[in-house]
């Protein structure tokens, strides 16, 4: 069994809202993390990670939130196909933590584990 199998695996274990619970919890250290230099190959691993959890999530979400997990998967792929230029530009690398915690507040709040 592959790394990403054993995690896909536990992940969808859980309902969707717990999973999407997960993805913004890996934003939030993306947020977090992105913070410290030493960091680039975690966040970038946090990335990854979580543009799986989207893929092995959307299709147990409501058709109306789709897009938006999408929209998120192809920022998170953006995002990591270009980390290389990304992590040594500090304003840019504060501008993708930023990003990266609104993204989490606003998942959490399509789960329902967030009021507004």
């Amino acid at each position: 069994m592959t790394p990403h199998a054993a995690i896909r695996e536990r992940y969808l274990r859980d309902k969707p809202e717990i999973r999407l619970g997960g993805l913004a919890s890996n934003l939030a250290r993306i947020k977090s993390f992105s913070s410290h230099p030493d960091h680039q190959d975690e966040v970038a691993q946090l990335l990854e990670e979580s543009a799986f959890f989207i893929e092995w999530t959307a299709g147990d979400v409501p058709d109306d939130d789709k897009p938006i997990l999408v929209d998120l998967q192809r920022l998170l792929v953006r995002w990591r196909r270009s980390w290389h230029l990304i992590w040594p530009n500090h304003n840019r690398r504060d501008e993708v933590a930023q990003e990266a915690g609104l993204w989490s507040q606003r998942i959490l709040r399509l789960a329902g584990l967030l009021s507004d």
